[in-house]
Formats: C-alpha cells, structure tokens, sequence
C-alpha cells in the first residue's frame, strides 16, 4: 500500500477519531496496510470491522491491535480497546472510498506510467485475469486479486496493495445485480475494459439475460474515450458482448475465435488441438500474423478465449509478442479449484482428479464436462493391472457434481439441462450431490438425474455404455462412492464441480492431499 497518514485517511472516508484506552500521537500516525481479517499479522495497519451474517468484526478489534494494527475502520465507537476509531456511517463503503483515494494519489503523484484493467464477464474471469497478470507481471510491477476478489469488500483490498511502482492494476470485476459494476469502477476507474461473456450465471438474481448485459456494460460504458486512451476489448464471438460496441466512447477492438463480416481480430487463436489432459495449444494470431504456438498448462479447450483475451489486453498495452507467448507457454500460477488436474492415489485406488470447484454456472459446467470428455488418464499408468489396450484400461468418467445457486426460476431447466450434457459427452457415471447445508437447494441434485434419465435413451445410440447414477447425500458419501468406482475402474478420471456452498472445494482439498508425488 501507498503509505498514508492517519488523518488523510480519515478524510478520505469522512470519518470521526476517536481515541482508545492508550494516547496516540496522531499527527505521527501513518497507515501502510488495509484487511478485514483481525488475524493477520501486520505492522501500522488498518482493520476495517464488517459486520457479516455470522461474524462482526466490531468484536476483534483487540485482537486486531494484537497482531499490529494501529487503527480500525467501525461504524460504531466500541469500548475497551486500544486501537484508534475512525467511525464512519458505513464501513464497506469507506473501504471503497479509501480505496479511491489510493487509486487517485497512484495516478496523480508519481512520475511512473500507471495503467487500470478491469475484467468482467459471466464465466472465464478470474482465468483471464490470472493469464493476465502472469503476463504483465513478466514486464513490470503488476497488482491482481488472488482467486476472485472481485466485489465491493474484494476489489477495494487489492486496489489498496497498490504501491508508488504499480504499473499495472489488473481489476476483476463481479455483478450480481445491476449497479454493482456501476460501483466498483467508481472505486477503480479504468483506462481498459474486457468483457468476455454474458450468460446465464445467476441470472436468477439479474432476472434476465437482458438485465446481465446491462450489468456487465457497466464497465465499458466507464471507459474514457477513444481520445483520451480508452480502449474496449470486446468478444467477437459473443453476440450480447459485440452489443457493447455500442455502449462506449471508448475505441473498440475485437478479439475472438470465429471470423466475422466487418470486424478486425485484433487476437485469434487457429489449429486448436488438446492433448491427453485436454490442454489446449493452437497458434496465436495478432493483427494477422502468427507470433509463435502455445500450449496451455490449463486443462480445458473453452480456456483458449481466456488466453486470447488476455493476450489482447497485453498487446494493448504493448508488451511484446515474444513476451506473451514464452509466458503463455509457461506453467502460471492460477487461482486455486479451476480445472487442475492431478493423479492421486488414496489406499491403493488410483485416479485422476480434475477439480473445478470454485464456483459453477450452466457455461461453467459445460466446459467442465467437456473438459472431462477430453481427459484420457495418466499417459503410462504403472497402477494399471490390465493390458493398456484392453477394454477395462479405457478412461472412465466419472462427474461428481453439486448443485449450482442463484438461477431463480431457470433453475429446474438448468439443472436438467446439465444432466442431459453429461449424456451427450459420454460421460460413464453421474454423482449428484445434496447440500444439507441449503436445504432449499437440496432437491436440485434430483434434477441432474432427471435430466440424464431423460437423455439416456435418445443418445444410447451414440454411447459405448448405459449411464451409472448415483445420488448422494453429502460430500462424504460422494468420497465413498468415487472410492468405490475408481476401485472397480482402473483408469478413473473425476470431475468435481458445483457451487461453493456445495462443499466439493473441501472434498477436492481432501483427495489432493494424496496426490502423486507430494
């Protein structure tokens, strides 16, 4: 963070002081770190209370003071504590004015260049921001969210990691109704926007697709214009984003995979192929020329947008060719729980594990079941007690899935809808799984099975095998019955995908900690 004196802190928040138990000399009083985690152990920081469903943070601000935070952000005096108050009327919108305030004295003090990238989009997000700060960062001082911080608490804690050097803040940004983009760029405004995809994802909160579109054409219609360096990066192939074209001052470019009349891809990708763990490779296309092939250490073929999404943000932003292709070629670090795979071996019972389990949505889930049709197991299995040839050595699939939230009325359909595409890619085993923890979504594994069961007879044709259903209560019971099929299966390939409250993010966690080699 840029380091701040306590009183213009207070300023930016348009707060009170008020004093704890011990005198503090405010005008020597400076801030150099901002959380909401009383836990973290820091030095001169700021601990912002919220108050949350189950947790108020008004109640750590002792510890908070123990671990060396010197001020905290409450919209309350609270008694009995050390720490210096700054109260204000509303704690999380302080957090975002203090984050602006941040992102202004970053613009407007310092003689390095500084350039703000938002992202935002219905699925594919966090990847394209995790490729594009792994590229970035290859070439300056770059700050992005860790896995996906990108709401109204999210966003502001990383806009306020920025440092004097930052060149590059590289923003996501997450909607779940309209206004919420509207916001966050007031927090961060940027100078280039990336909009991947409107689709389904919580349209039971938005109310329509419609409704998403002009969620997510918040952040393009925030753009400076063309004149003053705005510039959109649109997906071609999407036709609600190619709308947006329409919503900005900003120069438009385009990006995407499928040629279309009138419009320049600035980025495409050709020759896409996969190999055994379906990780994507092609040759990557800019302003029409090919600067080198790439294979992708991600597993699935629907991330190649993401790439070359990100790769039109770097080109915009001149970072050279060479450059984007050696760091897409190279093993990036990523969000955790998105389309990682891992062999894994618990008591003798071998698998391969492809855990996608941060978060799920109709796009979502059809890449990841594409992504487990792809699969083919380990290239030379030494578990293997049959021929590699034989019929009992091909790949068996299994998709272990948990219910997916905030559809609304969709949301029967939906559920159906992904049950029939576990039919279609020829997937061998369907294991739904409840959530006792949301009883009102509890019901929505029954319709997986319903929609595969529906499905099974119009593409038995097309199948080497009938579908084997499984509906288990619990993430438990869902450990049980992969044990049980990876036992009977010697070259078992796992999905697990599903909401986060599904709690298939601990049951991932659980398998890879038996994962080869660790």
């Amino acid at each position: 963070m840029i380091t701040t004196r306590i009183e213009k802190v207070k300023d930016a928040v348009g707060g009170t002081f008020i004093t704890g138990r011990q005198e503090v000399d405010i005008s020597h009083l400076s801030i150099s770190s901002v959380s909401t985690d009383s836990r973290q152990k820091t030095h001169n920081g700021l601990f912002v209370a919220i108050k949350g469903e189950r947790v108020d943070g008004h109640d750590y601000l002792n510890a908070a003071a123990h671990n060396g935070y010197v001020a905290a952000l409450v919209d309350h005096e609270v008694p009995n504590t050390d720490l210096l108050q700054i109260v204000v009327d509303d704690t999380v919108r302080a957090l975002g004015k203090l984050a602006r305030y941040i992102v202004d004295r970053r613009r407007s003090e310092f003689f390095h260049p500084f350039t703000l990238i938002g992202i935002t989009g219905s699925v594919g997000k966090t990847t394209t921001k995790d490729i594009t700060r792994a590229i970035l960062s290859s070439v300056a001082p770059t700050v992005a969210p860790v896995g996906s911080f990108n709401n109204n608490i999210g966003l502001p804690l990383t806009a306020l990691k920025l440092t004097k050097k930052t060149r590059y803040f590289v923003a996501e940004m997450g909607a779940s109704q309209i206004g919420d983009i509207r916001y966050l760029v007031s927090i961060a405004p940027p100078d280039v926007g990336t909009e991947l995809r409107v689709g389904t994802a919580h349209v039971g909160m938005f109310g329509s697709v419609e409704n998403i579109f002009k969620a997510k054409s918040e952040l393009v219609e925030a753009l400076p214009p063309s004149r003053k360096g705005g510039i959109a990066l649109l997906n071609s192939d999407d036709p609600n984003v190619s709308r947006m074209a329409q919503e900005t001052q900003a120069s438009v470019r385009w990006f995407g995979l499928e040629p279309h009349p009138g419009r320049h891809l600035m980025v495409t990708a050709q020759h896409i192929t996969t190999d055994r763990l379906d990780r994507p490779s092609f040759d990557l296309i800019v302003e029409g020329e090919n600067v080198g092939h790439v294979h992708l250490h991600i597993c699935g073929r629907h991330h190649v947008i993401n790439a070359v999404a990100a790769a039109s943000i770097a080109h915009v932003l001149r970072v050279d060719s060479d450059r984007i292709v050696e760091v897409l070629n190279s093993h990036m670090s990523l969000s955790p729980h998105r389309m990682a795979v891992r062999d894994i071996a618990v008591s003798g019972v071998h698998l391969t594990l492809l855990d996608d389990t941060f978060n799920a949505n109709p796009d979502s889930m059809r890449g990841g079941i594409q992504g487990l049709r792809g699969l083919s197991g380990p290239e030379d299995p030494e578990h293997l007690t049959v021929a590699k040839d034989s019929p009992e050595a091909q790949p068996y699939r299994v998709a272990v899935l948990g219910p997916m939230l905030e559809l609304g009325d969709e949301s029967v359909k939906l559920h159906r809808q992904v049950g029939s595409l576990v039919v279609q890619n020829g997937i061998d085993a369907l294991v739904a799984v409840g959530t006792p923890s949301l009883p009102q979504a509890d019901h929505l594994a029954d319709e997986y099975i319903t929609g595969a069961q529906n499905s099974a007879y119009r593409y038995s044709s097309e199948r080497r095998g009938p579908l084997n259903v499984r509906r288990v209560a619990n993430t438990d019971e869902a450990w049980a019955q992969i044990m049980h099929l990876a036992s009977r299966h010697p070259n078992t390939i796992v999905l697990l995908k599903g909401s986060h409250a599904s709690g298939l993010s601990t049951l991932a966690d659980s398998l890879l900690s038996h994962a080869q080699g660790e």
